[in-house]
């Protein structure tokens, strides 16, 4: 098949061009990149007639319009070009600015189209060269915050040294005891009564967990000030009364976010190394079902979302750089870096939990952050009331002052 214009010659098209031939400019006779405007041309005459038909600029040929167009001459009369680019086929049209068809799969287009697909070019390009759809500063802050977790939270617990050993009450209780062997003499004492750690027959006012459970706290906080010191935006950008107020305002919220990492939910406990713990521990502690039961309702909720490490700690961004806490002086670039985490956790969301799993996902993360906030108002109320805890942790009554 081929084109023919009334004053040119024909233009065979790819498929008569046999495998390996060379392919030639029908222009200028210059090495051909394929089929543009309907004509094998190369990207030199492309580009001039293109530019040619947008700005539909009037060539004059100072000679007798006839000048020879080669690769080396090509430049020297741009009438006898564009001429040559019509008579062998290339097709225009004038009438519209934007797109231009000239022919299925060509087109002609103005200035403003062509920065347009300069532009979508350069943002698909970026987007392969960003894993998971990621940009490069999102990628940068997430690596940012996984190294501070890694580096200040010690998910088995290993370096937790308490003072007070885990001590659930226990009273004794009798069980029965199997019958003796034939032959065997029965012991010359009474067996030991073995105990029973009772769930409910608890005294009010024995709270034998207190002690362990305020060393655990101040272990807790402390890994959290390392985690907030480990954020250059955080310990190098913001002035100290700064610090400590974003620390006060977000601390105890934080620890849940750490703590859910460990949460088993298939036992309901917070499995933390050699140590086990339920919320009747915290019940043994002082603190009260009002408290307790939202707390598991809460831990279970978040573990069901199947969370990566990533979204944890950017979790935790979150509420660490928090405008809202009282005594702010930089309210400004706290809320843009907060924003800056937020749009990161949702973009990484969107890119790395499929549907229908990850539709709602983002929403019900904001949901459980306010839910959070309340758990917060009634965990502080209750570490108040709990006599002695504020004393036995200076750290805690720091951060709740």
């Amino acid at each position: 098949m081929s084109i023919s214009s009334p004053s040119g010659p024909s233009v065979n098209r790819g498929e008569d061009v046999e495998p390996g031939e060379e392919k030639v400019c029908a222009v200028c006779g210059d090495r051909a990149t394929g089929y543009h405007f309907h004509v094998m041309t190369c990207e030199g005459c492309k580009g001039f007639f293109r530019r040619s038909i947008i700005k539909g600029v009037h060539f004059t040929c100072p000679f007798t319009r006839s000048c020879l167009i080669t690769k080396a001459k090509r430049r020297q009369c741009q009438a006898c070009r564009l001429q040559k680019c019509l008579n062998v086929g290339m097709r225009k049209d004038t009438g519209v600015t934007g797109w231009v068809p000239v022919s299925p799969g060509a087109v002609i287009l103005s200035e403003e189209a062509l920065r347009q697909r300069r532009a979508l070019r350069g943002q698909r390009r970026m987007a392969r060269e960003q894993p998971g759809g990621l940009s490069a500063e999102q990628q940068e802050l997430i690596s940012l915050l996984i190294a501070a977790h890694q580096r200040t939270f010690d998910s088995s617990f290993s370096q937790f040294s308490h003072y007070w050993p885990a001590v659930r009450l226990c009273l004794p209780s009798p069980r029965p005891q199997s019958p003796p062997e034939p032959g065997v003499p029965p012991p010359a004492w009474p067996p030991s009564p073995q105990p029973d750690c009772l769930d409910e027959d608890v005294l009010p006012d024995v709270f034998s967990m207190l002690p362990h459970f305020a060393d655990l706290s101040t272990f807790m906080i402390q890994q959290v000030i390392n985690f907030a010191k480990e954020i250059p935006a955080f310990s190098r950008s913001l002035p100290i009364d700064d610090q400590i107020s974003l620390l006060k305002g977000s601390t105890l919220e934080i620890c849940q976010i750490q703590f859910n990492t460990v949460f088993n939910m298939e036992t309901n406990a917070w499995e933390c190394g050699q140590h086990c713990y339920t919320i009747h521990d915290g019940a043994l502690a002082g603190f009260q079902q009002i408290y307790l039961e939202p707390l598991l309702k809460f831990h279970i909720s978040l573990k069901k979302l199947q969370l990566h490490e990533a979204e944890y700690v950017l979790l935790q961004a979150m509420l660490l750089f928090s405008p809202d806490h009282a005594g702010i002086t930089q309210r400004k670039f706290i809320d843009e870096f907060q924003e800056k985490v937020a749009l990161t956790l949702k973009s990484y969301i969107d890119h790395r939990h499929p549907m229908p799993e990850g539709r709602f996902l983002y929403a019900k993360l904001l949901l459980l952050l306010t839910e959070l906030q309340t758990l917060k108002v009634e965990n502080t109320r209750q570490i108040l009331h709990i006599q002695d805890l504020s004393i036995m942790t200076p750290l805690l009554s720091e951060i709740i002052s």
